[in-house]
């Protein structure tokens, strides 16, 4: 038992202190080449540039500890076999490359979403995706409902799609994606422990994750000194969803971690859907971390109160079952309404002020 936790311990130092290590050199690099996030635009709140890419030192942090794990045989991949891996990093760097693309040259959103299109079909050609989920509702006979290969196929793509904009979306407040990633990945790893193999890579891949992520979380920390970038942002949702795939399909656990910035995301493409907008044609302040800053939170104070809010519902995943996490889920979906018709209520007396006002 003693070695399983030095080998857990050693998988999350080592991600950090790489993390590190990387990411004042690639923050370095992005001033050096000029690829920074200027202020002025209507969602940004920082009010000098500052360097992006920061997530490339957790991507190349995360991927070395588990190769080198791999390598050195320090964990248990039975349930994650070689193509896995390969594809998983592959896909990764996919959305680094158009991640640095958009950073570098703004791309439009119908060029930016072709990466992780490829990176979540490269994964699912390689066997990672969703095969059962738990029945809710079932008894002993019915628990478990097991998906056909076209259903799995079509549930995983717009699982790992919905995760991954999911957190481009979020990555609007200083630390706050890093934090929820850290607190995924901490639910992610501490459910594997009830049913996963000892020293399980999957396990290990969770933890070097929470590493990395802490890591850059000091950088990241508010006033930021760097950003995690398009890349960055988008490979933590996938990489989160990836992990919630392979460790038995645990997509409602990771759901109540990022349930109210989802359904956030969901709330935007239906309003610009009704305006007949596209979802993913511009960037502004209506998400729910922007407005909590109009109701007076502090910066800091918005990303800790999302972050506890993520850390109340994801730990209903740890000691709940599955009917468990369904009223989690429909608990969430009533606390982002009443966030919405708070938010509503907050701007029209505004509104009204300022008329009363001029």
């Amino acid at each position: 038992m003693e070695t399983i936790n030095l080998i857990y311990l050693l998988a999350i130092i080592s991600s950090f202190l790489l993390t590190l290590i990387l990411t004042p050199f690639i923050k370095g690099l992005a001033l050096k080449y000029n690829i920074t996030d200027k202020p002025g635009a209507d969602r940004k709140i920082h009010h000098k540039p500052i360097p992006l890419l920061g997530g490339l030192a957790i991507f190349i942090s995360t991927s070395m500890v588990i190769f080198v794990f791999r390598w050195l045989g320090l964990a248990n991949f039975s349930q994650i076999p070689d193509k896995f891996l390969i594809s998983v990093f592959l896909a990764g760097l996919i959305l680094m490359v158009g991640g640095f693309l958009d950073d570098k040259y703004n791309l439009r959103p119908g060029q930016q979403i072709i990466f992780p299109m490829i990176a979540v079909a490269l994964v699912l050609v390689s066997g990672i995706q969703i095969t059962y989920i738990t029945n809710p509702i079932g008894n002993a006979s019915n628990a478990i409902i097991y998906l056909s290969p076209v259903i799995g196929l079509i549930l995983s793509f717009l699982w790992l799609m919905g995760m991954m904009y999911t957190t481009k979306f979020l990555d609007g407040l200083d630390g706050l994606v890093a934090g929820m990633a850290i607190i995924a990945g901490l639910i992610i790893f501490l459910i594997g422990l009830d049913w996963d193999v000892a020293r399980s890579a999957t396990g290990v891949w969770a933890l070097a994750l929470i590493g990395g992520a802490a890591a850059f979380l000091i950088f990241n920390w508010h006033p930021a000194k760097v950003f995690l970038g398009e890349g960055g942002s988008i490979w933590l949702g996938f990489i989160l969803g990836v992990l919630s795939i392979i460790t038995g399909s645990k997509i409602a656990t990771t759901l109540l971690v990022v349930g109210i910035p989802a359904l956030d995301v969901l709330w935007v493409v239906i309003r610009r859907a009704v305006k007949h907008e596209s979802p993913f044609s511009h960037a502004d302040k209506k998400h729910l971390h922007y407005q909590l800053l109009n109701l007076g939170f502090s910066h800091r104070g918005a990303v800790l109160f999302l972050c506890l809010i993520a850390l109340t519902f994801g730990s209903l995943g740890i000691f709940t079952n599955s009917r468990g996490k369904l009223t989690g889920l429909i608990f969430l979906f009533i606390l982002m309404m009443l966030s919405a018709l708070a938010i509503y209520l907050k701007s029209k007396r505004n509104e009204s002020t300022n008329i009363d006002h001029p």
